[in-house]
Parts: C-alpha cells; structure tokens; sequence
C-alpha cells in the first residue's frame, strides 16, 4: 500500500511540474508580445499614393473605345468616345496622348478578333504605356474571366500599366479596385447573357411568324421592301453551276470553268473555290425556299457557330420567292452531294428501283456505295410495290415473312447448330457474307443485294458482272471460296437507322436457301440478328492507380443472341426443339427485273440531257459576253 501510494503521488508532482512550465512559457510571450517603448523606435512613414487625377506626374496614355457593331448608327458613339479622350488625355497635366485604340464591329465577350485591343496589350508589353483610359468596365471586356486576368497582367508588368474606366471611377492600381472590379464584371457578363438569351427570343419570334434573315446571295438582289429578285447576271452562274454539277463535273473544275468564264462571286471576285460552288449547290434559296438557323451559336461568350442538327427549332417555307433553279434540280443535286465520290462510268446518278411482282415483292435493289438514298426513300419505294388499298396493311405488317412456314421437324437441342447456316455480318460501312453463303450458290461470283423495309429483310441474288448493284462477294483461292469484306456505307447508314441498331456494334443475320433449278435465292430477316459487342473490361492483376486507364483495359468480344433463341440455342440437355421448315410458295420469279419508282428518281435521263444542253447554251453565251 505505501509503495502504491508512493507511486500515485510521484505521478501527480510530474503533472504539477508541467503545468508550471507550460504557464511559465506563455507569461514569457506575453512579456514579448508587450514590445519596447514606442519612444525608442525611429517612425519612416511610407510614401503616400496620390490619387490618380491629382498625380502631376508624367504618364503615357492611351484610350479603348468600342462598340459591337458596325452598324452606322452606331458611328456617332464611335466618334463621340474617341474625340472625348482625345480631349481628356490632352486636357490633364502631365499626361502624353499615345495613341486611341478603337475596335469597332466587335463584341466585348471574347478577346478574340478585337486586333486593336490586342495590339494596345502588346504596346503595354513593350513598355509604351503607362495607363488606359476607357469608358466602363463592359467596354473593356464583357467576359469576367478576361478582364480580371488582363488587369493583373497589366498590374504585373514592369512598369506598371494602370487601367482607370471612368463611369465607375475605378482604377486597377488601388489596392480595393479588384473586388468591385470583380463584381462589375460579373454584372457586365451577366448583362451579355440577358442579352444574348432576348435576341435569340427575338429571332424565334420571328422566324415562327415566317420573317426570315435573308442575307446578300448570288443570283439575287432586294428591292426597297427587302424581298429577293432574280439578278439574271448572276443567276447564269448558279444555273451553270448547277447544270455542270448535274452533268457529272467535279466542283474543282466547275471553278476552273467559272475563273475561265470570268464569272464574279457576290462580292465581286473572280477567284473561285470548291467550296465556294457547293455553298451554292447547298443553299436552298436558289430553289426558291427558306430554312432559318441552319447554324446557332451555343456559348454567347466564345460566338463560335455550330451546325444546327435539329439542336435548335428551324422553320422551312416553301415557294418564299422567285426559283433560280427548279426543286428537281435542287434535290437531285442534294442527291449527288450526299453520295460523295460515288461515281460509275455510264450510270453517273443511281436509280430507286423495286421488284413489284413475283417472289421478291416490294424488294428495292440496293448499291452498297450510294448513300444518296435515305431510310424514308427506301419505304416509299418498297410500299410503292403493294397495292394502294394494302400499303396500310403491309407497313403494319412488318413483323410478318412472306415465306411459307409449311412444317416443322423436332430435334434435340444439342443437335442445333447454325455455324454451317448462310450467315451476313454487317457493321457500320461494311457487309461480310460466309463461305456458307458462297458454297449455296453454285459458280455464281456476283450477287445483288436486295432490301424490303416493309417487310424487314435482305434478300441476295446472281446477277451478272455488268448489274450496276453487282458486289463480288468473294473469290477461290486454292480451289476454295475466300471471303471478301466489301463497303457498304451507302446502304448501312439507312439500315441502322431503319432498324435502330447501334453504330458499334456488329450484327449477323442467319439465312435462308431457297432453290430450284432456274432459281436460286438466300433471305436474311433482320428482326433476330445476333450482335457482336466489344466491351473494354479492366484486368485484375494491373494496379489501379495507375493514371491511364486504357493501359489497365482489355478488348473482349461478346455476342448478344435473340430472345427468341433463349431456349433452343447453344444448350447441351436433352429439350427437344422445333425446327421450321421454310419453303416458298406461288410463283417464284427470282429475277423478274425491277424498275424505276415513279416520281422517286432522282433525275431522269431527259432532263439531264436537257441540263447539258443548257449548260452549253450558258458556256457559249457568258463567253461571248466576255469577248464583247
């Protein structure tokens, strides 16, 4: 007990000891902090500012002046801002005029395009100015970010560079200027959003009412009331530009043909680019139509345009004035320009052609490389095919075979094997047929491919070398068939869209061979397809932390099957399973020729052999005015 006790109050005084020490310590820093008699220290005051309007020193300085546009309305504030700086700077004692730097046209939201803006910071830079004087802080700069960032570049460089904005009698180099200035530019960008947001308002409102922007184009001028009239001039060069381009010339050398003709661009320039001739093939004024906001301009702060792809609301009007150009021309050169590089000696525009009788109804033949058609061509041509009182029923319909399905056939589950099936696998611009596909078609090397929208199938047929649809789908090597990968980006991208599939995924569709001994055919119905998907999985042994997570990730491929075939496909039990026997029935007419849709061709041979008549009246006519 007493060496217990002993020990207790050993403990105790080690506790009392610290806290004496610890008390000693702060008696000691308050003693410190107390400080020596003020009388025993020297004073040297520190050199007081002088307000910048009572600093008789000499400056250099210079004035910003601005305005966002170069409406002539707005030339008297231009002149007004530039003849009072003039004034002041001159006025004030000490200060040199160095210059007035003045953008004029350009918004204050983005420093880019301001040149004299950019050139005044420049000559800060060099060392040539000493202060700028401007009007207030939205005319120095809308967009907070720069105008913070500049006035502290400007208060950084040796010497300083002082900004003073006179309707808020701010200048930068106080030591308080920056929180206001902060909160006024914050105000300045904010107002530029509100404004910003009420034209864009305005422009809805009027575009809804059917009042269009209707910019300076060739081919036509205004008159006092603002309405578009034909320049007969003028409308020569759209015309001819478009009877060449119609007429299977490349748009480089309709420049070279336009520079040879000396033919004048809207602003008067005899220069001609490619470019230049499809803005014109493009515009869909010269057909006499209106479409608002084909751009739009998302962040009010940077102004840069965007192409509207149904991003903001747009309105069409059709017949608003004068056509320089029919719309079978207009929309036949749209055709052409959507098919790109598309190009075939002695077919130079493609046809939409269906099969409207026989075993292949309905079916549209398809030319891998044009992409000229769209989704709703391929349907209209397809219905096309159907009976009038019947198209309702068949685009109802479009989950139903044409096929026979007379009989069925039981087999056990693990018997079911597709993998000597005729199969297609197409991607996003590429169609690949199975050597099962080839080995059902005796000695046949060409094929034409053929589509139902309605219906929802692809269908493949012989054809002959010279079929303009004719795709060589493979080749024998060493007495065997070779597969061979062919573009389809013509075709796939109406597919896709048609059938909702995913631009990144594959998908392969089983077939069906059907044949006699005059007729051989393979169907594929695209309702059930298998997709391949590459999915990016992280591997387990790689360390997580590192920073690229694409070092960290594998490829793996991994194929999605029909629902339909969730109970009869790649199972190892003993289920049996329904197997269907599909045979065709009526009258087969594998190869009954299609012909051309009425009304969906996209020019027809008379016309265009008209459009080169033209176009060599037009030629021969701009020449003999140049002579002249």
């Amino acid at each position: 007990m007493v060496l217990a006790y002993g020990s207790g109050g050993q403990h105790m005084n080690e506790q009392e000891k610290h806290a004496v020490s610890q008390e000693e310590r702060k008696e000691k820093i308050r003693a410190r902090y107390k400080g020596v008699d003020r009388s025993e220290l020297e004073f040297i005051p520190a050199k007081q500012k002088e307000k910048l309007f009572e600093d008789a020193g000499a400056k250099r300085v210079c004035a910003y002046c601005r305005v966002s546009t170069d409406d002539a309305n707005q030339t008297s504030s231009y002149e007004l801002q530039k003849n009072h700086y003039e004034d002041m700077i001159k006025e004030h004692a000490g200060w040199n005029l160095v210059g007035i730097y003045a953008d004029e046209g350009i918004s204050g939201t983005s420093l880019l395009h301001r040149d004299e803006f950019n050139r005044m910071i420049t000559d800060c830079q060099a060392g040539k100015i000493d202060l700028i004087v401007t009007k207030s802080v939205s005319r120095f700069a809308r967009n907070i970010v720069d105008c913070i960032a500049k006035v502290r570049e400007l208060a950084n460089m040796k010497p300083q560079v002082g900004v003073f904005f006179e309707t808020e009698h701010i200048y930068t180099l106080d030591n308080t200027s920056e929180m206001m200035l902060a909160v006024l530019s914050a105000a300045a960008q904010e107002e530029s959003h509100t404004k910003s947001e009420i034209m864009n308002i305005s422009i809805e409102q009027r575009f809804s009412r059917g009042i269009f922007l209707t910019p300076k184009l060739l081919g036509y001028d205004k008159d006092e009331d603002g309405n578009l009239v034909i320049n007969e001039t003028e409308a020569d060069t759209v015309r001819l530009c478009y009877y060449l381009f119609l007429s299977g010339f490349p748009t480089s050398e309709i420049t070279e043909i336009l520079m040879d003709l000396g033919r004048k661009t809207k602003l008067g320039n005899t220069k001609w680019t490619g470019s230049a001739v499809v803005n014109i093939l493009r515009n869909e004024r010269h057909c006499g139509d209106v479409l608002s906001r084909k751009t739009f301009t998302p962040n009010y702060l940077d102004h840069k345009s965007k192409k509207n792809n149904h991003d903001r609301n747009q309105y069409r009007q059709a017949d608003h004035h004068e056509a320089i150009v029919s719309r079978e021309i207009y929309n036949a050169a749209q055709k052409l320009l959507e098919a790109g590089k598309y190009s075939r000696k002695g077919y130079p525009l493609p046809t939409l052609q269906v099969v409207d009788q026989g075993a292949l109804k309905g079916f549209v033949p398809v030319n891998r490389a044009w992409n000229g058609f769209s989704t709703d061509d391929y349907k209209k041509a397809s219905l096309s095919a159907y009976d009038e009182d019947t198209n309702e029923i068949h685009a109802e319909q479009t989950n139903k075979s044409a096929f026979d399905l007379s009989g069925y056939e039981i087999v056990r589950a693990q018997f079911f094997s597709t993998r000597f099936d005729p199969a297609v696998t197409i991607s996003s611009g590429k169609i690949t047929f199975n050597t099962a596909c080839m080995k059902k078609f005796e000695n046949v090397e060409y094929v034409e491919l053929l589509f139902n929208s309605v219906e929802k199938c692809i269908a493949v047929r012989p054809c002959e070398k010279s079929n303009v649809n004719a795709i060589k789908w493979g080749t024998i090597r060493n007495g065997r068939w070779a597969v061979l990968p062919k573009s389809c980006k013509g075709f796939s991208e109406p597919l896709f869209e048609l059938m909702n599939w995913d631009s990144d995924c594959k998908y392969k569709l089983r077939g069906q061979f059907c044949g006699n001994s005059d007729e051989q055919l393979l169907i594929f119905e695209l309702e059930e397809p298998e997709v391949f998907v590459q999915e990016y999985v992280e591997e387990q042994h790689i360390d997580s932390s590192v920073e690229a997570p694409s070092e960290n990730m594998k490829t793996v491929k991994k194929v999605l099957y029909p629902k339909a075939w969730i109970h009869n496909f790649g199972e190892t039990t003993n289920r049996t399973v329904f197997l269907q026997r599909i045979a065709y029935k009526g009258n087969w007419e594998i190869l009954r020729p299609a012909k051309t849709v009425e009304g969906m061709e996209i020019i027809t041979r008379e016309i265009l052999d008209d459009l080169i008549d033209e176009a060599e009246k037009l030629i021969d006519r701009m020449r003999c005015a140049t002579y002249e």
